[in-house]
């Protein structure tokens, strides 16, 4: 690929950071807008009162996620087991007491990173210049022209480019971005229903002082088919010296405010381990919904429904415009092994052109 096109990214999640990083390599400044005020995407790492990193996003990988942990060597980051020693729990039904199970140090662990996963965005980030990436830039349209396309934005600000990639959930894609000319009817029947990873979930975390169910002989691993909490897991850091809980809360209680979350929260998890889950320092949650993944969260759809689909993978707009991100890999879709290998497989077309 000639190293003088332009090249625009819609998305600075993580597919769209590795997209970014993997041109610059190659001697390429993309441009990156995006919609938020912040990038990361649906990597969102909260730091608690005592400096804890707290993760509301995408969280864990494993060895089986290989284009990963080859990103994070080449960028000297650090990974770390997740904890899962101890006896965890498995509520059945809100009438019966706790089922105790424990769970063996595994051959095949899943991991986090070391200084939590907006580590890998931070990285990322300082690897393009400053110039290329900008916040606060939701487009609206794309217009095809003989020689190019034009990029629209809600702002008014237009923008030129030789090749477009977006590296938006593909369902979020198409229903927030005019396409001119439109594309096929048969992609966007497809689109419409690619189902978003993350959308309808809400992560909550907690962070305290003293891993007081360690010490009890818990391993802080929690399974739920009753009260507000559906699973929930250890999430002190890597040089356990800064503790906390993270998990995921039943997606009916969306409806609730987080004041209300947070007190069932608690009061599930003090039936559960005792008055010491009063001592927290600090409780935040994030509904992964609407006003983050605009019209993804369909609950009628299948976990990874058309995700990695064949129209995901062809060019559009006379082969200028592709498709990037985590549901349009292949493999892992869903997962942050996804995100970095849909960025790898875009490259490497862009590098045939």
């Amino acid at each position: 690929m000639k190293t003088d096109k332009r090249i625009v990214i819609i998305g600075a999640g993580l597919s769209g950071l590795t997209l970014a990083y993997t041109l610059k390599k190659k001697g390429i400044n993309a441009t990156i807008l995006e919609a938020a005020d912040r990038p990361g995407g649906r990597i969102h790492t909260q730091i608690g009162v005592a400096g804890t990193p707290l993760e509301l996003g995408a969280t864990w990988f494993s060895d089986q996620h290989p284009q990963m942990i080859a990103l994070l060597q080449e960028l000297h980051l650090q990974k770390f087991p997740q904890f899962s020693e101890g006896i965890s729990l498995f509520l059945t039904k809100s009438f019966e007491p706790p089922q105790q199970f424990f769970i063996p140090a595994g051959e095949a662990p899943s991991y986090r990173i070391t200084g939590g996963t907006e580590q890998l965005i931070k990285t990322l980030q300082t690897q393009i210049p400053a110039d290329r990436l900008l916040l606060n830039t939701k487009v609206t349209a794309i217009k095809e022209r003989p020689e190019n396309l034009l990029i629209i934005t809600e702002n008014g600000n237009e923008f030129e480019a030789d090749i477009v990639i977006s590296c938006m959930p593909p369902k979020t894609a198409v229903s927030l971005i005019e396409f001119s000319p439109a594309l096929p009817e048969d992609v966007r029947s497809i689109l419409h229903r690619v189902q978003t990873w993350m959308a309808g979930a809400i992560k909550f975390v907690l962070e305290f002082e003293s891993p007081f169910w360690r010490k009890k002989g818990f391993s802080g691993m929690l399974f739920s088919h009753t009260g507000i909490i559906s699973e929930m897991y250890d999430h002190t850091n890597a040089t356990e010296n800064r503790f906390g809980f993270t998990g995921f809360l039943n997606g009916a209680t969306a409806v609730y405010s987080q004041e209300e979350r947070k007190v069932y929260v608690i009061k599930q998890l003090q039936d559960l381990l005792g008055e010491d889950v009063l001592r927290m320092t600090a409780y935040y949650d994030k509904v992964w919904v609407d006003e983050d993944l605009l019209y993804s969260n369909s609950p009628d759809f299948r976990p990874h429904q058309y995700n990695g689909h064949p129209v995901l993978h062809e060019a559009y707009l006379n082969n200028r415009f592709y498709f990037c991100g985590t549901e349009t890999a292949a493999l892992h879709p869903g997962y942050m092994e996804g995100a970095v290998l849909s960025a790898i497989t875009v490259a490497e077309k862009l590098n045939m052109q």
